[in-house]
């Protein structure tokens, strides 16, 4: 079990969510699910919460009501080996949601996310101040990361 994990705090979405994450993220599964009984306070049979992994990730969710909602103070990072993972994930994160700029997306339960490739982070801490200085104006023209128009800048091509 981890130590420190993610608390996720939904309305009345959160058997939605979960289906929707698994079916997004390999090597994720639904770990256990708590309902409400009579007691409530939540109608009978309904998920009162629920334990989720994503790529080794474990998160708890809960039907906590109308209370609380996400915002982009907190996002989650997901780093991508290529351009073909980190499309399909732009686009299946995105479903529904917003998509913004640099990565980030929110879904359609508003959770923010950045979607990344693994080179980003060396490539914007090279030595090489040119490099890295490239790398981020690049970055800060897009949208979906482009990792092939990080790799240009990088080695200081033009832009194809």
């Amino acid at each position: 079990m981890q130590k420190i994990s993610p608390f996720l705090w939904f309305d009345n979405q959160v058997e939605e969510a979960i289906i929707f994450y698994v079916s997004i993220f390999k090597n994720a599964k639904v770990k256990k699910v708590a309902r409400y009984g009579d007691a409530g306070p939540g109608p009978k049979g309904t998920v009162m919460s629920a334990w989720f992994e994503l790529a080794g990730v474990e998160f708890t969710a809960l039907n906590g009501g109308p209370k609380f909602k996400f915002n982009e103070a907190v996002s989650f990072v997901v780093r991508c080996e290529d351009q073909n993972e980190l499309d399909e994930l732009w686009e299946r994160l995105s479903e529904g949601g917003e998509k913004g700029q640099r990565g980030w997306l929110k879904d359609k339960f508003g959770i923010s996310w950045q979607i990344v490739p693994v080179v980003l982070a060396p490539m914007l801490t090279d030595l090489d101040a040119q490099k890295s200085q490239r790398v981020m104006q690049a970055l800060l023209e897009m949208d979906k990361i482009d990792i092939a128009g990080l790799q240009r800048a990088y080695e200081g091509e033009r832009a194809a």
